[in-house]
């Protein structure tokens, strides 16, 4: 399978030494990622044609990502 971009290291370049040190140390964090990394794939996948799925389905995923990620972003700053 090809590269799959939007990875939260590749996001979030700066923060890639505390987002290893929250997936350990931060349970709900983790489970955060996890569930961004479960996304992201899903995404991917659908854009390269390998799992078909409705602009609507696309949609509220690449919606989802976005959510997670804020999320993500906001635990990464306070931290």
């Amino acid at each position: 399978m090809s590269h799959t971009p939007h990875e939260l290291a590749e996001e979030f370049p700066e923060f890639a030494d505390q987002i290893h040190a929250l997936k350990t140390s931060n349970a709900h964090f983790a489970r955060l990622a996890d569930e961004y990394h479960g996304v992201n794939r899903e995404i991917h996948r659908i854009e390269t044609d390998l799992q078909p799925a409705s602009d609507e389905a696309q949609t509220d995923l690449r919606k989802q990502r976005m959510v997670l990620k804020d999320e993500l972003y906001a635990m990464l700053k306070s931290s």
